[in-house]
């Protein structure tokens, strides 16, 4: 499916911060060719990374540098998206249903991961149509390749972010301010948009702990009444917890709500 090619936009971001130069291939193939056609970049040295026996293995310090990118990579790309939102506001509804570790921690991620790729697929496509396939067709360098690709996440960014977490994170970076919103840099973007995010994610959760809570007071009352104060509250009002939040179809809503809950560029 073409969604799946969208992983590549995470490849094209690490091609960018480490952009290949031919006459490195030709170097490693020809090592004469480096002395009479000296390549217009300086080629990155080898470090010894293990010791097998008597034999060091080598590897090329771009390699290793590409290597701890790729583990950067999906907390980058997840801290830009709808996930952030997403799994918080899941988290939330867990405890509010006092239900403990059910479901557990795989399957909210699990569905806070489809979910996020369901709210992202417009801005997924667009980035795969505009900088990465033309980048793998050779239409593209890699720097433009890169602004084409990050243009779609940056305008879903812009449309989620609080102008006042913008400033504020603005006025740390010693910024007075910005002609336009292409001349926000990146790293200021993406650190607005995770903080606002935090907060429309505390909000929602908000919402969703009032009715679990005032199930809570009404059993804590009740059994007060009755004299059953050694009896947990929790314990009797967690079925009629979970009684509720089947009967109006909480997950339908909750999903409903969190994927309406972005606003689109």
């Amino acid at each position: 499916m073409k969604w799946l090619t969208a992983a590549w936009i995470g490849l094209a971001c690490l091609i960018c911060l480490l952009p290949l130069d031919p006459a490195w291939a030709q170097a490693a193939q020809d090592p004469t060719s480096a002395t009479t056609q000296p390549a217009a970049n300086p080629v990155l040295p080898d470090i010894t990374v293990a010791r097998v026996g008597t034999q060091d293995v080598s590897l090329s310090l771009q390699v290793l540098l590409v290597m701890t990118f790729i583990t950067l990579l999906p907390a980058v790309l997840l801290s830009m998206t709808a996930f952030t939102r997403i799994i918080i506001v899941l988290a939330l509804l867990r405890q509010a249903l006092g239900t403990g570790q059910t479901p557990s921690n795989q399957i909210l991620l699990g569905l806070a991961l489809f979910l996020t790729l369901l709210v992202m697929m417009p801005t997924l496509d667009v980035a795969w149509e505009a900088g990465i396939r033309p980048y793998l067709d050779g239409q593209l360098d890699a720097r433009a390749a890169f602004d084409a690709a990050i243009a779609p996440f940056r305008a879903f960014m812009f449309a989620q972010v609080r102008e006042r977490d913008l400033l504020m994170f603005a006025g740390l970076a010693g910024s007075t301010g910005y002609a336009g919103p292409e001349d926000v840099p990146l790293h200021i973007l993406a650190a607005s948009f995770l903080t606002s995010e935090l907060r429309t994610a505390f909000e929602i959760g908000f919402l969703l702990f009032i009715p679990f809570v005032v199930i809570d007071l009404v059993v804590a009352s009740v059994l007060m009444s009755m004299g059953m104060m050694m009896m947990s509250p929790m314990l009797v009002s967690a079925p009629f917890k979970i009684l509720l939040f089947v009967l109006v179809d909480g997950w339908i809503l909750v999903m409903g709500s969190l994927a309406a809950s972005f606003r689109m560029p």
